[in-house]
């Protein structure tokens, strides 16, 4: 026997113009540029430069103008969010599960080498010779960073090709100006080269262990070479403990800083979504100037809409007009809207983060981090996770310790003796450096690195030692073992 029911449900919405503005939230800075095109090319009545009539609104909690007509038709949220649009769950520790292996999410976009060092060069304040020496020598640049061409056949090129007459002294100017560019060690002519503009470029080029590396490669570089580790120590009249830490600090550069050497993979640079500065002391964050275009509704469309407005609305191919006019302004409202909504979010969000792990953005030492999840920022921006997880699947801040990830942000707590979490990349970092100190010749099992970290008071699991081996490509003991 069939019964009738009434139940009430509730279920929540989204509308148009908020799926749009999770679709932009998601989009990567080096995306973004393609995505406004895109909006620029099917709607007229949306135009690029700023609107001069138009005061600065910093309130961008109030989207959408009350003004704009929602359409009729709602998108239920739990249809949308079924969709592959990056959920709120992040390949990270204590923010993933194994059901969420094969999920696609979104990274930021990246260039190449020579488009990151174009671009980098691009904001010296060169003339155009200087200019076209400096991209004649990023041209240079092999897939491994090095330019191995000699300079004096570079002037040549330069004369033979741009017709340019240049000296060599014209050209290593240019050059040492490129060997500051990103990444460290970039532009040099020989490992030597690549080691000391690494080390010239720490942040504290004062400490000790920095001037006992950069004596060791400057003058003592083929000793280093050979591990005449004796006669450097003579030489240098340091102790065991210094010479190990200078060694250590060097051992730890990039000896290839352009990535691949084989030519055959094509090396990409993540472009940052934020940038970080330090202005003694104070942590500032800015959006990357392409995350803030510039784009205005048509004028010429108000205009129209308004002389429609006003005019006989019984005609019916005028109204079908100012219908597809109004539909058009609407369009780009709801997308300049969703622009600067996209940049509130990303900065709130940002800024949770820098409070929350403010000790490494000042130091830079992964130590500092705190144990972090997706909901701890969450709640402090008041926003649902799965926001906070589309700006953290796919955005990076560059920070004068380099470019990461936002996820790399986050990760689980290990509990210690003292009571006190901590995150597990510290856990990690003292993995890492036991390993790097242990006896090669009797490498640690993981029962013993497990008992040495329980020592320190890391309250671990022998399986999850394995767990973060295994994260940081660390092998097994045996294969560890060194003659």
């Amino acid at each position: 026997m069939q019964k009738l029911n009434l139940s009430q449900v509730l279920s929540q919405k989204l509308s148009p113009q908020q799926i749009q503005f999770i679709k932009l939230l998601q989009v990567p800075t080096a995306e973004l540029d393609a995505r406004i095109e895109e909006e620029l090319e099917i709607n007229p009545a949306l135009e690029e430069g700023r609107d001069e009539e138009k005061k600065e609104d910093d309130d961008f909690s109030d989207t959408y103008e009350e003004n704009i007509e929602a359409p009729e038709q709602d998108v239920n949220i739990d249809d949308y969010l079924s969709e592959d649009y990056g959920g709120y769950k992040m390949q990270g520790d204590g923010n993933y599960s194994p059901d969420d292996d094969d999920r696609e999410v979104p990274i930021s976009g990246s260039i190449s080498l020579h488009e990151q060092l174009l671009s980098q060069l691009s904001y010296l304040k060169l003339d155009e010779t200087q200019k076209l020496i400096g991209k004649q020598l990023i041209g240079s640049i092999e897939n491994d960073g090095y330019i191995r061409r000699d300079l004096e056949a570079i002037i040549n090129d330069i004369a033979f090709s741009q017709n340019i007459e240049t000296d060599i002294d014209e050209v290593e100017e240019i050059l040492r100006k490129i060997q500051g560019f990103d990444p460290a060690g970039i532009a040099a002519r020989n490992l030597q080269e690549c080691l000391l503009i690494q080390l010239e470029r720490k942040e504290h080029p004062e400490d000790p262990v920095v001037q006992h590396a950069i004596q060791i490669i400057h003058d003592n570089f083929e000793e280093f070479t050979k591990k005449h580790y004796s006669k450097i120590q003579k030489r240098l009249g340091i102790e065991d403990d210094e010479l190990k830490d200078a060694v250590h600090m060097i051992t730890r550069l990039n000896p290839k800083p352009g990535g691949i050497s084989d030519g055959l993979v094509k090396t990409q640079y993540i472009i940052p979504d934020f940038i970080l500065t330090n202005s003694n002391g104070k942590l500032e964050i800015s959006l990357n100037s392409k995350n803030a275009p510039e784009l205005r509704v048509s004028r010429s469309y108000s205009d129209m809409f308004d002389a429609y407005d006003k005019s006989d609305k019984k005609d019916k191919k005028l109204k079908e007009t100012v219908t597809f006019v109004k539909q058009k302004l609407d369009a780009a409202k709801w997308f300049i809207d969703a622009i600067k909504q996209r940049q509130h979010t990303l900065l709130r969000t940002m800024q949770a983060i820098l409070d929350y792990q403010k000790e490494f953005f000042v130091e830079g030492d992964e130590t500092k981090l705190r144990p972090m999840i997706l909901k701890d920022i969450a709640d402090q921006i008041e926003m649902d996770i799965s926001t906070v997880s589309r700006v953290a699947n796919s955005k990076a801040i560059q920070t004068e310790f380099g470019i990461y990830p936002l996820k790399y942000f986050f990760s689980e707590g290990i509990a210690t003796d003292s009571g006190e979490d901590v995150s597990n990349k510290e856990v990690k970092s003292v993995l890492q450096t036991l390993v790097d100190e242990e006896n090669k010749r009797k490498p640690l099992s993981d029962d013993k690195l497990v008992k040495m970290l329980n020592d320190k008071g890391y309250n671990i699991a022998r399986r999850t030692v394995a767990k973060y081996r295994e994260q940081l490509q660390i092998p097994v003991a045996r294969l560890r073992k060194e003659l």
